[in-house]
């Protein structure tokens, strides 16, 4: 499924963006839109990983993309075994 189907806003077009100082650092807040069917699965995630925030499970979310952005444009691919041992290439939606 992608973050579209999940009605995902995409900061540059559907959030606000405002730079604070925060503790002598510059931080940026983001305000997002997000249907409740992806509201829902934000806060399912936050539960399953015990983070101890939204903001929290979109920097490990992040965290994760990047990683796996960079794999892929090094020619890695993802391979999944399924419950039988059957191993077959994840395909992601980049």
């Amino acid at each position: 499924m992608t973050t579209a189907a999940l009605g995902y806003a995409r900061p540059e077009t559907s959030g606000d963006v405002v730079d604070d100082k925060v503790r002598g650092g510059t931080k940026s807040r983001v305000q997002l839109d997000l249907s409740p069917r992806a509201m829902a699965l934000l806060a399912e995630l936050k539960e399953k990983t015990d983070a101890s925030s939204y903001a929290e499970v979109f920097k490990n979310a992040m965290k994760l993309y990047d990683g796996i952005i960079a794999e892929v444009e090094g020619g890695a691919t993802f391979l999944i075994r399924d419950k039988d041992g059957k191993v077959s290439e994840f395909r992601m939606f980049l």
